[in-house]
């Protein structure tokens, strides 16, 4: 599975209301509201900010990952987020965020679930990927990052 199966246009947010780290989190999973994947957004909201209060997915670098599992998706459902301003993230390396991946899995499908999150660790480290992110503007180019990106993996 590629991060291009489980991201499109409507997935990606590039203007944010919120300036705090739950509050961005929160906006992030109200976007999937309408999306057909998700039979229970309470559910996803709830494993994410609880998986969050055990550690922060800040994992450095500007980049936070923030993630769980639940019944309340029927496959994986991700949103990627790109802020103007870094907000406070709670991160491993002290530093602010501006550039969020949300993904939630099924409770079922624990392997699935490591193997994207290990996909996108990859080419989120990648310091030129990670450049190319914060110069883009739309959502077409953040998607066309990740399907180049896939293609050199």
């Amino acid at each position: 599975m590629n991060i291009s199966d489980i991201l499109n246009e409507k997935r990606i947010i590039t203007e944010f209301k919120s300036t705090s780290k739950e509050d961005v989190i929160n906006e992030m999973i109200d976007s999937l509201k309408d999306d057909e994947s998700v039979t229970n957004l309470e559910k996803v909201r709830q494993v994410v900010l609880e998986r969050e209060k055990i550690m922060s997915t800040g994992i450095g670098n500007g980049f936070a990952i923030p993630h769980g599992k639940t019944d309340g998706v029927k496959e994986i459902v991700a949103v990627f987020g790109k802020l103007k301003e870094p907000i406070e993230f709670n991160s491993v390396d002290g530093k602010p965020v501006n550039l969020i991946f949300l993904m939630v899995g099924r409770e079922d499908a624990v392997g699935e679930h490591i193997k994207m999150l290990s996909r996108i660790s990859r080419i989120m480290n990648n310091e030129e990927v990670h450049k190319k992110l914060l110069q883009a503007e739309t959502a077409k180019e953040i998607l066309e990052i990740f399907e180049q990106e896939e293609k050199n993996l």
